[in-house]
């Protein structure tokens, strides 16, 4: 499985100026995300989950041959099975979660079980959050930017609220994607709304991207 530019956004911008000490990354595919985070935090318990075995597998042997294997687990279940008996609340959980909501499916069960929204719905997702997310914990997620109002609205429903979106465009001239969403249990009057410009022209990045990405590629 490829490493898309979602998981990368996701990785670099997910918050952690609260110094999480417990991470979950709810549908891990590679753990490209799970690492990103160890790499830039110290938080001691970095769990993971994927259901798909292939990815699972990959993501395991990932986190096997990082610098921070101590502090990576993955399992093997799907979301509904994790939370039937939760051990353990999170400071910090991100999700880079399937989004597709079209009513077709490919031939590609795999690729399937990957990209389409009702591998996880946007409501378990947030109602696992409710369940999991420590006292100040925050939830960070990348979804279409299409998808934003009614993903907010969801939330709102499980009085988590959004401190912190960024939304962010291919290049200057075309139109907002993706968000970039960071959501909390405290009611913030005026959350942090700001815009990600990825490239000025083909494989010529922004400053701001750069900045954000530099330290996860080999040439930046």
């Amino acid at each position: 499985m490829k490493i898309g530019t979602d998981g990368v956004l996701l990785g670099a911008w997910a918050p952690i100026s609260h110094n999480p000490y417990s991470v979950l990354d709810i549908g891990t595919g590679t753990g490209i995300i799970a690492l990103m985070v160890a790499q830039r935090s110290n938080a001691a318990q970095i769990d993971a989950l994927e259901i798909e075995e292939n990815a699972y597998e990959q993501a395991t042997d990932n986190f096997e041959n990082s610098l921070w294997n101590e502090r990576l687990f993955c399992f093997h279940a799907g979301l509904d099975e994790f939370m039937e008996e939760p051990e353990d609340e999170y400071d910090l959980i991100v999700s880079n979660p399937p989004f597709y909501a079209e009513d077709y499916k490919t031939n590609d069960e795999q690729r399937d079980l990957a990209r389409f929204q009702d591998a996880l719905p946007f409501e378990d997702l947030i109602e696992a959050a409710d369940l999991l997310l420590s006292e100040n914990g925050i939830l960070a997620v990348i979804i279409p930017f299409k998808e934003e109002e009614r993903f907010l609205a969801i939330a709102h429903e499980f009085e988590l609220y959004p401190t912190h979106i960024t939304r962010v465009k291919g290049t200057p001239t075309t139109e907002i994607k993706r968000s970039l969403l960071a959501l909390g249990r405290n009611l913030i009057d005026t959350p942090l709304i700001d815009e990600l410009v990825i490239e000025i022209g083909r494989h010529e990045y922004t400053s701001e991207y750069i900045t954000l990405t530099q330290e996860f590629y080999l040439k930046m």
